[in-house]
C-alpha cells in the first residue's frame, strides 16, 4: 500500500510515520513545507490512502487560517479528482471547528470541502474533529499546553495558570495512532458523520500543572507517579520526553557507613519501596523482625547468607544467595532475620518493602537471629 501523509513533519505526522513504519507500511509519501507542489501531484498519481495531517493553527495572519486549512486541502482534493484517484482521504480536524473562531472556521471549512468531495467522488472520507494532542515530539508554546507545561516544569521555569478551572479535553498521541491504523485497514471508530478516538482525557488547567510539577518532585521525593491511572501514566511519559538531554540522571542520598551504604531507590503510596542495599566483606545487617511489614530480598551481586529465626523459636533457617543465580528470597513477618556478606567482595541486594519507611511508625523490633 502507498501511503501519502501530508504534514508529516509534524507533532502527528512524525509519530504516525514512526508507527507505520514499525507496523511495516514502508511505501510512504512523506509531504512536507520543504516539498514542491509538483512532488504533491506525483504523490496523488500513486497514493492508495491519504492522511491529511497538513495545517496552521498559530499564523502570522488571519489569512493564514484558510490558506493553511481550506485552500491546502481544496488543492489536494483537486489534485486527486485530477488523476482520478478515489483512494481514502482522512483528515484530521479539530474540536474548535464548532467554535466562531478564524481557526475554527478554516477548520470547519476544510471539513466541508471535503464532504463535498466525497459525494462528487464516491471516495471515502475520515474527518476526525480531535480533541487537544499531547505526546512525545510535540512543540511547546506551539501544539499543546501540556507540551509547555512539560517543557518549562522540566528546565525550572515558571508556569502561570491563568485560568486555574478550565477545563481540557485531552488525546494521547499513542491512542490517536492506534486509531489512524485501524482507520487504514477499514476499521476506523465511525460516528453519524465524524470520526473518534478513544480515550479521551478530561482535566483542569490547575490539576494539570499540579501533577506535572509532581513529576519533577519526584526526583526528591522518589515517588513514582500513580501508573495505575491511565492519563498520569501518559502524562509522565510525555513528561520524560522533555527532559533535556544532559538532566537524564539524577543522584540518590546514600547513607554510607563503615558496614557499607543503603539507598532509596523508589517509592509508591501504594506498592511499597524499593532501595539498594551494599554490604562490606564480613558484614552482617538487619537482626530485627517486623509485626506487618514485609520484604523481598534479592541479591544481584556478590554472595551472601540470609538468616531466619521466628521469634518464639530457637532454630535457624538459612539461605545462601548469590549473584551468579538470582533468587528473590521473602522475609515473612515475626521472623527475625539479617543478612551476611560471606563473600569477598561487596554484596549487592535490591530489597523491596510493601510499605515506604515512616519513622513515626518504623515497625522495626531488633531482636538478634
Amino acid at each position: 500500500m502507498k501511503i501519502l501523509v501530508t504534514g508529516a513533519a509534524g507533532f502527528v505526522g512524525k509519530n504516525l510515520v514512526a508507527e507505520l513504519k514499525n507496523r511495516g507500511y514502508n511505501n510512504l509519501f512523506l509531504y512536507t513545507r520543504e516539498k514542491s507542489i509538483e512532488q504533491l501531484e506525483e504523490f496523488t498519481q500513486e497514493c492508495d490512502f491519504v492522511f491529511h495531517l497538513a495545517g496552521v493553527n498559530r499564523p502570522e495572519s488571519e489569512s493564514a487560517f484558510m490558506e493553511g486549512n481550506y485552500e491546502f486541502t481544496s488543492d489536494l482534493l483537486s489534485m486527486l479528482k485530477k488523476n482520478n484517484n478515489n483512494a481514502p482521504v482522512l483528515i484530521t480536524s479539530s474540536i474548535q471547528a464548532e467554535l466562531d473562531n478564524p481557526y475554527g472556521k478554516s477548520k470547519k471549512a476544510g471539513e466541508e470541502i471535503l464532504f463535498k468531495y466525497s459525494k462528487e467522488t464516491g471516495a471515502n472520507v475520515l474527518v476526525y474533529r480531535l480533541p487537544n494532542l499531547f505526546g512525545k515530539w510535540s512543540i511547546p508554546n506551539y501544539n499543546t499546553v501540556v507540551a509547555t507545561y512539560c517543557y518549562n516544569v522540566s528546565r525550572g521555569i515558571d508556569i502561570k495558570v491563568n485560568n486555574p478551572e478550565a477545563q481540557l479535553t485531552l488525546c494521547y498521541i499513542d491512542d490517536l495512532l492506534e486509531e489512524f491504523v485501524n482507520a487504514l485497514e477499514g476499521k476506523s471508530n465511525q460516528g453519524e458523520k465524524y470520526c473518534f478516538v478513544q480515550p479521551t482525557y478530561k482535566i483542569t488547567l490547575n490539576d494539570l500543572a499540579s501533577l506535572i510539577r509532581s513529576f519533577k518532585e519526584s526526583r526528591e521525593t522518589l515517588y513514582i507517579p500513580n501508573m495505575n491511572d491511565s492519563l498520569t501514566k501518559k502524562l509522565y511519559s510525555t513528561y520524560l520526553s522533555f527532559l533535556p538531554e544532559d538532566d537524564f540522571a539524577y543522584e540518590l542520598k546514600m547513607n554510607i557507613d563503615n558496614r557499607g551504604s543503603f539507598t532509596e531507590f523508589l517509592r509508591t503510596p501504594d506498592r511499597g519501596q524499593v532501595s539498594v542495599n551494599i554490604s562490606k566483606p564480613g558484614i552482617t545487617k538487619g537482626n530485627h523482625w517486623h509485626h506487618t511489614k514485609n520484604e523481598k530480598f534479592l541479591v544481584v551481586s556478590g554472595q551472601g547468607l540470609i538468616r531466619f529465626r521466628n521469634i518464639f523459636t530457637e532454630e535457624i533457617k538459612e539461605y545462601k544467595v548469590s549473584g551468579e543465580k538470582l533468587v528473590v528470597v521473602d522475609i515473612p513477618v515475626g521472623y527475625t532475620h539479617s543478612i551476611v556478606n560471606i563473600g569477598k567482595t561487596d554484596l549487592v541486594t535490591v530489597m523491596w518493602v510493601n510499605e515506604p519507611f515512616n519513622s513515626e511508625i518504623p515497625d522495626t523490633n531488633f531482636l538478634e537471629v
